[in-house]
C-alpha cells in the first residue's frame, strides 16, 4: 500500500489518534517536516506500515541507511506502535508486528540528529522484546 493510496481520513498508522492527512501523511509527502525526534519516529513507523521506502531513505541518516531495503515481504504486517519515551535526540518505542503467522514485539531505543536543518534517523539500539 503506497501513501498515496491510504486515506487521508483513515487514522494513522503511527497511532497518534489522528487521522493520516493531518498527521504523518504530510511529512510522507514533503509538506510538512517532522519538527521532533518522536514526530519522525512516528513517521517512519508509518512508513514501514505503507511500505513506503523512499521516504524512510530521505529520513535515514546517509552515514548509516543501508545499501538496500527490502519492504516487499508479503507475510509481515506492522500492527501498533507504542512511544515509551521521547526525550533528547532519543525514542524508546515499542513496534508490534505479525510475521509467519506469529506477533512479535521490537523494542528499541533509537538516535537522531540534524542534518541540513531536518531530522534523520541514525541508528537504533535494540532493548528486547517489550509490550
Amino acid at each position: 500500500m503506497s501513501p498515496l493510496s491510504f486515506s487521508p481520513l483513515k487514522p494513522c498508522p503511527c497511532g497518534s489518534g489522528r487521522g493520516y492527512g493531518a498527521c504523518c501523511g504530510p511529512r510522507h509527502t514533503g509538506e510538512r517536516p517532522a519538527e521532533t525526534p518522536e514526530a519522525l519516529m512516528r513517521s517512519r513507523y508509518a512508513a514501514y506500515f505503507l511500505r513506503d521506502a523512499a521516504y524512510l531513505r530521505r529520513t535515514w541518516h546517509p552515514d548509516t541507511c543501508p545499501a538496500e531495503l527490502n519492504l516487499d515481504t508479503d507475510d509481515l504486517r506492522y500492527t501498533g506502535l507504542t512511544v515509551h519515551r521521547a526525550e533528547g535526540d532519543e525514542v524508546e518505542f515499542t513496534a508490534t508486528f505479525r510475521a509467519g503467522g506469529r506477533t512479535s514485539r521490537l523494542r528499541e531505543r533509537s538516535r537522531f540528529t540534524r542534518v541540513e536543518g531536518a531530522w534523520v534517523y541514525v541508528d537504533g539500539e535494540e532493548r528486547g522484546q517489550g509490550g
